[in-house]
């Protein structure tokens, strides 16, 4: 058993869903299928998420949401009529859309929570309705009936281990279910949102809790690239690579994914397949676990991110001071700020942060602090800070890929500020500026896969 899921740009209008179907149909292995709230239909368009964004302040703010809710119920009318849905279910979605001010809420985040929810609810009711009405046995799902139980955070919340017993004993037949991304309940019966991703992480969940073979994650590109296309335009397509390599890559900046989305999946051991819902014969991009991977080259994928600052710390004999590392984690404790990275020297010390976690003030305060109580001879806040991932399996099995990577660089002046390799071996972090980050990728990409491909190529297979 398969479970698919389907972005919002999959689902944007009913020629879309009709790929969508198609794609369904064509493989009984598909009895899952997860999606997400109608996409942009064309660059200036609005989705449907944004809208019910809208609606949700337009309450909130005590304003006339006619027309927000007019604009809404629009898009899945102009679905279900390309169907012929019938008149029964777009009432009941239209019903939906407009008693949602009428639900008590325990304040306003939970409010906004479930009105956001609905984009993805009501298109999971009308896309079972649409494949049922194409002549396919369809269900939908709601995440209450399934047991799908997340913490009381109702934005960002998380998945609790209760949600996998619940999802084991879920019963079906020889229907296709139907369940909606991006959100979950309460215990206290809320609904409730995941932060960012949330309807691929809602596809991991049941990936996962449903012991699938396989779960599809359609998107618009045909795979996952050695390089950003924006950056790199001719970059080759990864055909397989391993969930760390994923989680590594993805964390620097590869946008098919959030980082956390694939977690669930990966604690299940259950494989994915990025697919491009215009091109679904496509063979994509296969993310398996380390065990069923064989490396062949060093190098899987290299990307860039800037969306990180550091502070930079010197004080002389600082790797004799007992304490020293304690206290300045004491001090971003009190403020709540987690750091990314932390790599050192005998005498100097570089904190890696992500940059949308701070504001001007904490970061003021936090220096303040940091000068006062450890009285460094330098402290610098370094904003131009960019951190450029290279990654590969194939790593811990060839010796001067280090070199490999700092050379085009070092032929391009582009200075690097920082270099980390991860215990696992199969990662090599550089630091640089942000104006060079992109051209760091270009030329590392350049180097391994096209002017030296040697130096991307293992004579022998390694077993991982």
């Amino acid at each position: 058993m398969k479970v698919v899921k389907f972005g919002g740009s999959s689902l944007a209008d009913a020629a879309y869903v009709q790929k969508v179907i198609n794609i369904i149909k064509s493989d009984p292995e598909r009895k899952v299928v997860v999606t997400s709230a109608p996409g942009k239909r064309f660059s200036d368009d609005i989705k449907v998420t944004d809208l019910l964004i809208k609606y949700a302040n337009a309450i909130i703010g005590k304003a006339d949401p006619t027309q927000i809710v007019a604009d809404i119920f629009a898009r899945y009318q102009e679905i279900g009529n390309g169907f012929g849905v019938s008149t029964t279910v777009l009432d009941d979605i239209k019903s939906k859309l407009t008693g949602l001010p009428d639900k008590p809420y325990p304040n306003n985040d939970y409010l906004m929570a479930a009105f956001k929810a609905h984009g993805e609810r009501l298109n999971a009711e009308l896309i079972a309705a649409c494949l049922t009405q194409a002549g396919t046995k369809a269900r939908f799902v709601d995440p209450s009936e399934a047991g799908i139980l997340l913490s009381d955070d109702p934005n960002s919340a998380t998945v609790l281990e209760e949600t996998y017993d619940n999802l084991a004993n879920l019963k079906y037949g020889d229907e296709r279910l139907i369940f909606p991304g991006f959100f979950g309940f309460t215990k206290d019966g809320q609904i409730a949102t995941f932060a960012r991703g949330g309807s691929d992480i809602t596809g991991s969940i049941l990936a996962r809790g449903l012991h699938a073979s396989l779960y599809e994650n359609f998107t618009d590109v045909d795979a996952i690239y050695a390089a950003n296309p924006k950056i790199v335009p001719d970059a080759h397509p990864i055909h397989k690579l391993t969930f760390r390599e994923m989680r590594e890559l993805s964390y620097a900046g590869f946008s098919v994914f959030n980082d956390e989305a694939i977690i669930p999946a990966i604690q299940g051991q259950v494989p994915i397949n990025v697919k491009n819902t215009n091109n679904p014969d496509l063979p994509g991009t296969l993310i398996v676990p380390e065990k069923d991977f064989t490396s062949k080259r060093p190098v899987t994928g290299i990307a860039g991110s800037n969306r990180f600052s550091a502070l930079y710390l010197h004080r002389y004999l600082l790797n004799k001071e007992v304490g020293f590392t304690l206290k300045i984690l004491q001090i971003l404790y009190k403020y709540g700020v987690s750091y990314e990275h932390m790599p050192s020297g005998i005498d100097d010390l570089t904190i890696i942060f992500d940059r949308s976690q701070l504001d001007s003030d904490t970061i003021k305060k936090m220096c303040h602090d940091i000068q006062t109580e450890l009285h460094p001879d330098t402290l610098d806040w370094i904003d131009d800070y960019a951190i450029i991932m290279v990654v590969g399996e194939g790593m811990r099995a060839r010796v001067g890929t280090i070199e490999n990577i700092i050379r085009p660089l070092a032929e391009h002046n582009i200075p690097v500020h920082m270099i980390n390799q991860g215990a696992s071996r199969i990662s090599i972090m550089l630091g640089t500026r942000q104006s060079d980050a992109d051209a760091a990728v270009k030329y590392i990409y350049e180097h391994f896969f096209k002017e030296d491909p040697s130096a991307n190529q293992i004579e022998y297979q390694t077993e991982v």
